[in-house]
């Protein structure tokens, strides 16, 4: 039995994933079992995994039909055998050292359940972007983040959203206790992870060290996405409500944003009655009432309006 489950949930991206498996295979620590989760692939997925079968190592876990993205993860995590566990994107990769240097924290603190680690942005031809890097550390107050272990994890998920998944190893344990990702959720089941166990009182570590990779590409950024994307984060945002003033103020006006963000886009989508609900949900501003003033155009002239709309700052 493997001491480290890698799980990789992947859909069709096979151009992707032999980069992120063999991030694996370079690990320098090499007490570890990888799990590939496959949500019904149709573009030769299941062909590169034939490759792997030498690697007693390397599990291959096919589901004959998607399944959903959130549903894909949790077969992985529920087939998992390790004592720690990471579940990382199937177009992201590990450092060589990622594995060593994560194992040791935990190893060494008991008392810690999560170490999180900074990361890398790369591009699709797996080009290093320090520019990039550095403002991704920055936006999220990496570069603020003290090494060690975090002194409040929960304003660190949740305003800061400081951890990155993807670059963050845990205790099989403490993922268990929360019972890991909710079922059918297609975005923010990281954030939301990452807030239940810090409501739960898991402790964490952070090594500022760049021991992941990141990558950005065209796919991650379609209007069908961005719409899902949404939604989801507002089924995340309301599954909680916090004891602290500051962060439900927090969560309040994230609230707004993405009810006034999800109900533009809707109303341009032509699903008016549904956007304008949301709308008049929002406070008072210039974006909410031009919304409303588009939703009574017809459908096939909203979109070059609210590409107009989103240019326009916050107000």
């Amino acid at each position: 039995m493997a001491k480290v489950t890698v799980s990789i949930p992947t859909y069709n991206r096979v151009h992707f994933l032999q980069v992120a498996i063999e991030s694996v295979l370079a690990q320098s620590y090499t007490d570890w079992e990888l799990i590939v989760c496959d949500d019904g692939s149709t573009d030769g997925t299941a062909d590169l995994m034939a490759n792997y079968q030498h690697e007693p190592r390397i599990r291959y876990l096919r589901h004959p039909e998607n399944i959903g993205k959130s549903n894909n993860m949790r077969s992985g995590f529920l087939a998992a055998q390790g004592e720690y566990f990471i579940k990382f994107d199937d177009d992201d990769r590990l450092t060589p050292e990622f594995l060593a240097r994560t194992v040791a924290i935990l190893d060494q603190h008991p008392e810690i359940d999560l170490v999180g680690t900074d990361h890398w942005i790369i591009d699709a031809d797996n080009q290093r972007d320090e520019v990039a890097t550095q403002a991704n550390s920055h936006q999220w107050r990496r570069d603020r983040l003290p090494p060690g272990p975090i002194a409040n994890l929960l304003a660190t998920v949740f305003i800061d959203q400081s951890l990155q998944i993807g670059a963050t190893l845990f205790r099989y344990s403490a993922l268990k206790s929360v019972d890991f990702m909710r079922q059918d959720w297609q975005n923010c089941e990281d954030n939301d992870l990452l807030v239940r166990l810090a409501l739960a009182g898991k402790k964490a570590y952070y090594l500022p060290e760049l021991l992941m990779e990141y990558r950005r590409h065209p796919e991650q950024n379609t209007p069908a996405r961005a719409r899902r994307y949404l939604a989801d984060k507002l089924q995340y945002l309301e599954a909680f409500q916090f004891e602290s003033a500051n962060l439900e103020q927090v969560r309040q006006t994230r609230l707004a944003e993405t009810r006034l963000l999800l109900g533009l886009r809707l109303i341009e989508q032509g699903e008016t009655a549904q956007g304008q609900a949301l709308l008049r949900a929002c406070p008072p501003s210039f974006k909410a009432t031009l919304g409303k003033i588009l939703a009574q155009f017809p459908v096939t002239m909203r979109s070059p309006l609210f590409t107009l709309l989103r240019r326009l700052p916050h107000s």
